[in-house]
């Protein structure tokens, strides 16, 4: 289903930065609809805007306990992700701080659920951390990811040393920003999360960067 931006108030702060692209709705969110015939851009290089799809973390020590009774299960160490059999991706960040991105395959209504659900126990250290509007959620696929983060990022993002599964929270065009490595037997998938009021700005970086692997940015079609 195409959509105009007046047929949803609510919207990614970059949704402009795609021009007149076809809107869809995944769930109840709206993202830039793209297409299955994307394919080949995914497996060269591309950018996706995902800062739609629900995201939050929770903090203290009691937060393991609240996710697993939630029937999330737990990467084992800090800096690793674990996807989740229906999408989601559970990031630890620290001993006691989790990132939660939502799945495309129920457009994050399970996130937005926990999140909406959560009440404050004055008896449990597990604090909600608000992710929507404090972080913009980008993914970058295809063949060139560690040449293309290379010249944007001081980390070595290639697979020997940051396998799938690996988190790392480093510096990327300048800005502090938590990269996940998302990718699976069919598609290299490098998610990135930074702060939203950057968001124009390191979209405008990371095109850039692409340029020279062809890159360009496409919608969700390809991803769902």
């Amino acid at each position: 289903m195409s959509l105009t931006i007046r047929d949803h108030a609510e919207r990614s702060p970059i949704h402009d930065l795609y021009g007149n692209a076809p809107l869809t709705l995944l769930g109840e969110r709206l993202f830039v609809a793209g297409a299955k015939s994307d394919s080949e851009q995914l497996q060269r290089c591309a950018l996706i805007d995902l800062s739609n799809l629900p995201r939050v973390g929770f903090r203290g020590s009691d937060s393991a306990a609240h996710l697993q009774g939630k029937g999330y299960q737990l990467p084992q160490a800090p800096n690793q992700a674990l996807v989740q059999a229906s999408g989601e991706n559970v990031l630890r960040l620290s001993q006691t701080e989790y990132f939660l991105l939502g799945s495309l395959a129920d457009g994050g209504a399970r996130i937005a659920a926990d999140e909406a659900g959560w009440h404050y126990d004055e008896n449990l250290a597990c604090y909600l951390l608000p992710r929507q509007d404090s972080h913009t959620w980008l993914a970058l696929t295809g063949a060139h990811l560690p040449e293309l983060f290379a010249k944007i990022c001081g980390v070595d993002l290639r697979a020997e040393a940051f396998p799938v599964g690996a988190v790392v929270q480093t510096s990327v065009a300048r800005l502090n920003a938590i990269v996940v490595n998302a990718g699976t037997a069919k598609l290299p998938v490098f998610h990135l999360l930074c702060d939203r009021a950057s968001a124009h700005y390191l979209w405008g970086a990371l095109l850039d960067a692409m340029d020279e692997f062809g890159g360009k940015a496409v919608g969700i079609g390809g991803l769902v």
